[in-house]
């Protein structure tokens, strides 16, 4: 897949509800992934039932004074969004990680636009979410020190805050269980990735 037809599939989309992408620009020694956290490392969040009144505005004005109170934009209102490599749409990653393998999702730096629409226009991209009212994406603070996920459930929708991703021992502990598994399942390319970070970051004092 060559860089126009990304452009033309998934950054147009994004453009549209109101995310300009910044390609090639991802910081280094990003963490790759934040899964693996705990209760004690969530520092915020909210949920909405699908039933909720107004439900995408809600889910707006709420991702943003989430957004903004923890810290994930900086003062370009710029931050990392994680989304499927290729054209792969959010639904289809979900499918490939739910029949056991493990879907190459990677951070891509964007900057938040002056009118927007995440939760309503984003989510019905297909790359933040199922549809309008249902997303489904992480995001991740420029220096690491805030991870933001919005997540679609059975009844609603859940958005949390994660402190420092990078620091937490739960976090450490799955990425270090992602590199020790061997199975079929297993994406090479994402487990040696994983293993290149662990073993570049610098321990906390």
């Amino acid at each position: 897949m060559g860089t126009q037809e990304r452009e033309r599939k998934v950054y147009r989309p994004l453009w549209r509800a109101g995310l300009q992408v910044i390609p090639d620009a991802v910081p280094e020694g990003t963490i790759p992934f934040c899964f693996g956290y705990g209760t004690e490392d969530i520092v915020g969040g909210f949920s909405h039932a699908y039933d909720t009144p107004r439900l995408v505005e809600r889910l707006n004005e709420d991702w943003y004074d989430l957004a903004v109170s923890v810290g994930l934009l900086d003062h370009r209102r710029e931050f990392l969004l994680q989304l499927p490599q290729g054209t792969r749409t959010h639904r289809a990653a979900l499918r490939h990680e739910h029949d056991g393998g493990s879907a190459p999702w990677r951070w891509t730096r964007v900057r938040l636009l002056e009118r927007w629409d995440l939760m309503g226009r984003g989510a019905d991209t297909a790359f933040l979410g199922v549809h309008a009212g249902h997303p489904g994406f992480g995001m991740l603070a420029l220096d690491g020190g805030v991870y933001v996920r919005c997540s679609t459930g059975e009844r609603g929708v859940d958005v949390l805050a994660v402190r420092r991703p990078d620091r937490s021992e739960n976090v450490l502990r799955h990425l270090e269980r992602v590199v020790a598994d061997d199975s079929r399942y297993v994406h090479r390319e994402l487990t040696a990735w994983i293993a290149r970070w662990l073993a570049g970051r610098v321990p906390t004092p």
